[in-house]
């Protein structure tokens, strides 16, 4: 069984291609602030989507082992298009509702003068933009394309 696991091609690309997505966002950040900021490993959020990146290799890794037209192939599909959209649409709009309470919220206490906000603030970085999706995207695509190229399946 563990041999059969390790054999799963498609399975380490597309983990390979979510933990690249999280290398890329350390690289980026780095670039942007000249800091290592380990945080964005373990975060959600930035550019490029992780979570696009292992959900697309996997669909295509899966379309191009198993057929095009296979029932598994239609599954991961309709998977991956569930998390993208989760990702850029409401995790996204969820970040922007968190970014207003948290500036209502400073602006209530300033105007009460009743200190500072005690409560910790809301996570706004909790989606991707569809370009960090989509980015994230071609980058699993890529991935995977690349491992069929090298004959890995």
């Amino acid at each position: 069984m563990l041999q059969q696991l390790m054999a799963n091609h498609v399975l380490w690309t597309a983990l390979i291609a979510s933990l690249l997505a999280q290398a890329i966002k350390l690289i980026l950040t780095y670039a942007q602030s000249g800091k290592v900021n380990l945080r964005v490993l373990v975060e959600t959020g930035g550019m490029p989507s992780s979570h696009a990146a292992l959900v697309t290799a996997l669909a295509i890794g899966v379309g191009l082992q198993e057929g095009w037209d296979s029932l598994l192939f239609a599954a991961t599909v309709v998977f991956a298009l569930v998390v993208m959209y989760d990702a850029a649409g409401i995790r996204q709009a969820a970040g922007k509702q968190a970014r207003v309470l948290n500036r209502l919220m400073e602006e209530w206490f300033e105007e009460k003068g009743a200190g500072s906000f005690k409560e910790p603030y809301l996570k706004e970085l909790l989606g991707h933009t569809p370009v960090q999706v989509i980015a994230g995207a071609a980058l699993g695509a890529a991935c995977i394309g690349l491992s069929f190229m090298l004959g890995a399946n």
